[in-house]
Formats: C-alpha cells, sequence, structure tokens
C-alpha cells in the first residue's frame, strides 16, 4: 500500500512513538489526525510541525478508554478527510512497579492500564472498521512491547497488557479479514518520557543489548509505516528491540 494520500488516525501522537510515527506518516504524504489525552500542547506542536512542511494534519482529543470519545474522535476523521485507511494504536500507559512488589500492584492499575492499552485498541479498532471495509481496504498497526513476549518491563500489569495487545492483534486479524491488515509492532528499550529520570531502570531491564543501544521513537515509527505498507502481512507481532529478547 502506498501511503500516499491516505488518511491516518494516530493515537497519542503528540509524543514519543506517536509523534514521531506521526510526522513520518506526514512526511510520506498520509493527512494525519493526532489524537492526544492530555497532551494538547504537545499534539499541536506535532500538528505545527507537520503543517510547517507542506503536510495535513489535525489534533483530536479522545480518552482512548472511553468509548463514545473514540465513536466522535473517529468520526471528526472522517467528517474532515472523508474516510480512514490507517490505524495506529499507540496509546499506551504504564506504572512503574517492582516485578517482584504484588502488594504494589493495585485494582486501579490494572483497570487503567487494560481500559486504555488494551480495551482503548479495541475501541479505536472498531470505530475505523466500518470505513475500511466500506473501501475495501485499510491497515491497523498496534504499539505492542516485548513486555509482552519476555513477561517482564515497568511493571507486572503492563506486561500482561501488552500480553493481551499481541492476543488482540491477532483476533483483530481473523474477525476483520480479508480486507483490513491487523498487526502489532513489539518494541523493545525506546527512549521516551516515560523513562525520565528512570534511565538506569531502563538499562537494567533492556540488559545487553546486540546493538549496543536503545532504539529511537523514529526507529519504531519507520518499522509501523513499512508494516502499514506491507499487503502481504497480517496477524504478526514484529519485534524492534536491539536484540533485547534474544
Amino acid at each position: 500500500m502506498d501511503l500516499q494520500g491516505k488518511t491516518a488516525l494516530v493515537t497519542g501522537g503528540g509524543t514519543g512513538i506517536g509523534r514521531a510515527v506521526s510526522l513520518l506518516l506526514a512526511e510520506r504524504g498520509a493527512a494525519v489526525a493526532v489524537n492526544y489525552s492530555r497532551s494538547e500542547q504537545e499534539a499541536e506542536e506535532t500538528v505545527r510541525i507537520i503543517q510547517s512542511r507542506g503536510g495535513q494534519a489535525f489534533a483530536v482529543r479522545a480518552d482512548v478508554s472511553r468509548e463514545r470519545e473514540v465513536k466522535e474522535m473517529a468520526e471528526a476523521a472522517v467528517q474532515r478527510w472523508g474516510t480512514i485507511d490507517l490505524l495506529v494504536n499507540n496509546a499506551s500507559v504504564t506504572r512503574h512497579i517492582a516485578m517482584d512488589d504484588l502488594d504494589g500492584v493495585s485494582e486501579e492499575a490494572w483497570d487503567e492500564l487494560f481500559g486504555i492499552n488494551v480495551k482503548g485498541m479495541f475501541y479505536c479498532a472498531r470505530a475505523v472498521a466500518p470505513h475500511m471495509k466500506k473501501q475495501g481496504e485499510g491497515a491497523i498497526v498496534n504499539v505492542g512491547s516485548i513486555a509482552g513476549i519476555t513477561g517482564t518491563g515497568s511493571s507486572l500489569p503492563y506486561a500482561v497488557s501488552k500480553a493481551a495487545v499481541h492476543g488482540l492483534t491477532r483476533s483483530l486479524a481473523k474477525a476483520l479479514a480479508p480486507h483490513i491488515r491487523v498487526n502489532a509492532v513489539a518494541p523493545g528499550a525506546v527512549l521516551t518520557r516515560w523513562w525520565e529520570g528512570r534511565e538506569r531502570q531502563m538499562e537494567q531491564l533492556a540488559g545487553n543489548l546486540l546493538l549496543g543501544e536503545t532504539a529511537s521513537p523514529e526507529d519504531i515509527a519507520h518499522m509501523i509505516c513499512a508494516v502499514l505498507g506491507q499487503e502481504a502481512m497480517t496477524g504478526q507481532i514484529i519485534t524492534v528491540d536491539a536484540g533485547q529478547s534474544m
């Protein structure tokens, strides 16, 4: 699939991986709806950067854990551009809780992480699916994590939520075939705002990277765009982790 002229919705598109993929999609000719929940200034800045480079973008607020807001967000994109061709389910949250601290994991932590990381991705996929089906094609990439593969990460509920994202990806790939492709990109350690002030902890979790350094948000964005364009692939989990999971 050529991304030129396509319309894309990127959740959590104002910062980190979301900003990097929004910028790269725009660079490749897609119009981008940049979603945010709390990071309004960052989302608007992402839009300004895209527009300053001659691209098309607008910011749209929605808490992806709230289905009504997700539906309104999808409709806003459709009203502006007529349809949605691409969805990057990037919006996620974490809690930094030691993996062996079971007592430190609250019910609220479970509810927040699953509400945003898992249910939010499902709500977004369900909202865009009718528009993609109507035009006979579409592509979705869910941002997972190697935490969902290795079982370790910033917290136990985060790792479990990302394992659920990988399962959701495979199930959606079956449910939405043959016209909508659904894949996941599972990053390893990436230098984003979630790790500001916790760089040492990230290095410990990452271990000895075979490639010697952590990935950048731009590294992950390039893989996401490659997967969006790959028409012969669905239901796959692609790791981009500098050899972390080896």
